[in-house]
């Protein structure tokens, strides 16, 4: 099976291992392919390479039920990460965010505690976010209750699922599936990633939701909280790459928090 390697000259502890986790973790019975890990080390992750095809909306259904099935295989409990996984990251390769990790009963708390209020902690450190977005920030986590929907369980999350790491590639019956690649694996809400999906425009991405819906309906009102679940990764891209993101981010926490 041919390698590709990905590898970064002092990176952090764990970090390869992280990921090599999360896609073991992610390789359930009925769900998506996923990039098989052939090798991990401190420095480096040796995945099978993946040929790239062109998305078609068939793939994009059966990708679609996939990842419901892989949703439904559950977490332990929300912000847990997989096994043998030590602490989590998310973010690019060159300048990966610490993404802390946890057990939380329900998702608003998790949300609010491991995801809202470190990233805009982490925006202040860099001086890429102030004292009104952290203000601003703290109006969404007092709403969560009222914005959150209705209670689910735990699925088992990709975590960083934006189109990039959705790899269309050449399917063994010689059409297309959809593969999964660098995820931030953790137990979390399955509307994440489908709100990740939409973030960038995934293609065929009704096609995606459509498969997903047969194979476990969404709650009334998903397509309202989409701009709640975007805010997280919207303020990751704020903290690391600034500019119009920032702005985004604002806007976000405006309409949001009331």
């Amino acid at each position: 099976m041919d390698a590709f390697r990905k590898s970064r000259h002092g990176s952090p502890p764990g970090f390869f291992a992280t990921e090599a986790a999360g896609l073991r973790w992610l390789a359930v019975d009925g769900g998506p392919r996923v990039a098989a890990v052939l090798d991990v080390g401190p420095g480096h992750l040796d995945l099978e390479r993946l040929e790239p095809a062109r998305p078609t909306s068939p793939a994009a259904r059966s990708f679609g039920r996939a990842l419901a099935r892989l949703h439904d295989a559950g977490a332990p409990a929300f912000g847990t990460l997989p096994p043998d996984a030590g602490r989590g990251w998310f973010g690019p390769l060159d300048d990966p965010l610490d993404m802390p990790a946890g057990a939380f009963e329900d998702w608003p708390a998790f949300y609010a505690e491991a995801r809202l209020r470190p990233i805009v902690a982490q925006g202040r450190e860099r001086g890429v976010l102030d004292r009104r977005d952290a203000a601003a920030m703290e109006a969404v986590c007092g709403a969560l209750p009222d914005l959150a929907g209705p209670p689910d369980s735990p699925a088992r999350l990709h975590g960083d699922l934006w189109s990039g790491n959705l790899l269309w590639t050449a399917a063994d019956d010689g059409g297309t599936e959809a593969a999964l690649i660098d995820p931030a694996a953790h137990g979390g809400h399955r509307e994440t990633d489908l709100a990740m999906l939409a973030l960038f425009g995934a293609p065929h991405l009704d096609e995606i939701l459509a498969g997903y819906d047969e194979t476990h309906p969404l709650a009334a009102g998903w397509q309202q909280r989409v701009e709640l679940h975007q805010l997280y990764p919207l303020a990751v891209h704020a903290v690391l790459f600034g500019g119009g993101y920032v702005d985004g981010a604002r806007r976000s926490m405006a309409a949001l928090g009331g």
